[in-house]
Formats: C-alpha cells, structure tokens, sequence
C-alpha cells in the first residue's frame, strides 16, 4: 500500500491560550467552579504548556461555554462531515485523482455519533460513486488513525480495493465539559478541531514521494483502560484523563516499536523521521524520554502540537504533512498513535 495523497483541515477561527483564559473567566462557568479548578486553567494557559493556539468550531469562544447535549451534538453535526470532505477532497487533489476513483472509505471519530455515520455525509459532500465500500469507525480516541489506515491496508491487499480513502476527524469542541476534576479540566486547555485524510492506492504516484507501508503493530491493555477514555455523563462526552498517561503512551510506544522493528529487522538507527502523536508536552517529554529521542527528532510532532493543540485522531496527519512539506530525508519513517483502550499502534513507512 502507498500513500498517494494527504489533505487536512481546521476551522476558520483561532483562539491563543490567553483567549481561552479570558473567556473562561467571564463565562458562568467560572462561577460555578472552584478555587482549584481556577488555579490549573491559570497554570494551564499562562505557563508553556507546548500549545499556543487552537482551531476550534465555534465563531466566539462565548460558544465554548454553553455545555448541553442538543448544543454539542449540533455542533458535531455542523463541522464533522464538511471538516472530514475538505480534508478528504485536498488529499484527493494531491493524489490526481478524482471522487469517483475511490473504492472505499473509512472514517474515524470519537467526539460524537451519528447513524448513519459519518461515511454517509463525506460520500455525499465528495461525490463518491454509490458502490463505494464505507466503514465508520468509533471509540478508539486518539490512537483512531493506525487502525484506519490498517483497515486500508487489508482493503487493498485483498484485492477488493484499488484506492481508499481514509479520515480521521474530531470536533472537540463538540466534547466539551467542565467539572472539578483536574483532568477534565486540562483536556478542555488541550484540544482542537480538525480533520486528516490519505488516499491509499495500490500503487505509487509516478512524480511524488514515494510512501510504502511497510510493516503494522498494535498493543492493547484492557488493564489500564480507565486511564484514559470518555465517560458519557448527562448525556454529553465527559474525558478521563489522569496522571499515568504520559508514562502509559512511553511504554506502550516502545513496545510497538520494538515489535514491529524485530519482524522487519529494520534497525532503529535507521529511522530518518518520527511521526508521533502528540497528547501533550507531557505525553513528547515522556516519548523522548523513553525512546531516547531528541527535541530535533520530535520537532514535527511538537510543533503541530503547538500550533493546533491535540486534535485526537486526525493529529498524525498532520505531522506527517509537515515532515513531507519539510522534504524529511529518505528513508525509514516511524509513525505511531495511541489512546483509548490503553491502546498503541505502529508502522513502519518507507519513504523515497
């Protein structure tokens, strides 16, 4: 399988930390919360938490604030499907190929539901042909892009599949909630909106990067599930976030690697690019750490952390979009997710 194309995509409205802040300060909220939960949003926003802004699907940040189930799924509604088919349709574009090409297309998401899925609207909005296989895939939370584009994989491999679309999309903002507790608060300072897509073809496109897919791992630990995952509480999304997942993503992370380099007897010094995932400052320094990374080999991930915040799912396709605009050496390139489950994946691409 190769990687033909890439698009992404973000709202049009952008929001610094000092405007969340400032926000946060003159909605009810702020009221109804307490002195702690006042004092980690202050540290959170005015301290280098690794993120300067965010695209969020809101045209004031008054609209973050109104948290009710009718607003939030409204808001899914309104900007995951056109999210989804813009980044959908610029990855088609960079891969010349056109809506009715494409075989089958797979979509994630974990911050909302609709039946029918997403699949249905991204058809509609791109025009693909009637025929085309869909697949809608949900409650994988971060680490959602692997398992799509694995999916993708075994589509075309079986010989069923000649082109795959594959997306990712989270709207965040359509997530949102507020409480006491530390970690639902920090995850509304760390999330975006935004949307990835790949086309994967059988072969590769004459005239661009080559991008193979070469070899897939996965790892999930039921025992840590509650680490990290979303609580439906008064019918809205509620994330649980707490202390371990910065170490939980370390170690889950270079056990895939580790896997995934023996079955291909790749050596790991031959890896040119890192195309990581990144929950958060935390989550990088915990990566470096365990993997033996330097900040230059992170510096994709990081800055697309800085730059948009954690967009969940979609986030990968991003870093890999900078590492290709960067024209990152040739080579072994390492791309790895994880998330919900406590879960982790990995492959192995091949880029010339």
């Amino acid at each position: 399988m190769f990687i033909n194309g890439l698009g992404t995509a973000n709202p049009p409205q952008r929001y610094g930390k000092s405007d969340c802040l400032d926000a946060f300060k003159k909605s009810e909220w702020f009221l109804k919360l307490d002195r702690r939960s006042h004092m980690i949003a202050d540290t959170v926003l005015t301290k280098d938490n690794g993120i300067d802004t965010r695209s969020l699907a809101v045209s004031s940040l008054d609209e973050v604030f109104k948290i009710d189930p009718d607003t939030l799924h409204a808001r899914f509604l309104a900007n995951a499907p056109t999210l989804a088919a813009q980044a959908g349709q610029r990855a088609l574009e960079q891969a010349g190929l056109t809506a009715h090409a494409i075989d089958a297309v797979v979509v994630s998401t974990c911050t909302g539901y609709l039946c029918p899925g997403l699949t249905s609207y991204v058809s509609e909005l791109l025009g693909l042909r009637a025929d085309a296989l869909a697949f809608d895939l949900v409650g994988q939370g971060c680490a959602a892009a692997l398992p799509n584009l694995r999916l993708g994989n075994a589509l075309i491999a079986d010989g069923s599949c000649q082109h795959v679309l594959s997306i990712c999309v989270e709207v965040s903002s359509a997530a949102m909630y507020l409480d006491n507790d530390a970690g639902v608060l920090v995850s509304a300072c760390l999330f975006g909106d935004g949307a990835g897509a790949a086309v994967l073809s059988r072969e590769p496109n004459a005239g661009q990067r080559r991008i193979e897919w070469k070899g897939f791992g996965t790892l999930t630990n039921p025992g840590e599930r509650d680490a990290l995952m979303f609580q439906t509480r008064q019918g809205m999304l509620r994330n649980i976030l707490t202390r371990p997942v910065p170490r939980l993503a370390a170690e889950h992370a270079a056990q895939v690697l580790e896997r995934v380099l023996a079955q291909t007897d790749v050596p790991r010094a031959d890896i040119r690019a890192w195309i990581m995932h990144a929950g958060g400052r935390d989550v990088l320094i915990a990566l470096k750490e365990k993997l033996h990374l330097t900040e230059a080999e992170l510096h994709y991930s990081s800055e697309m952390l800085r730059e948009h915040g954690n967009l969940s799912s979609a986030f990968v396709y991003f870093v890999l979009q900078a590492a290709l605009a960067d024209n990152a050496a040739p080579g072994w390139w390492w791309l790895s997710s994880f998330g919900a489950g406590f879960s982790c994946h990995g492959a192995l691409l091949e880029v010339a």
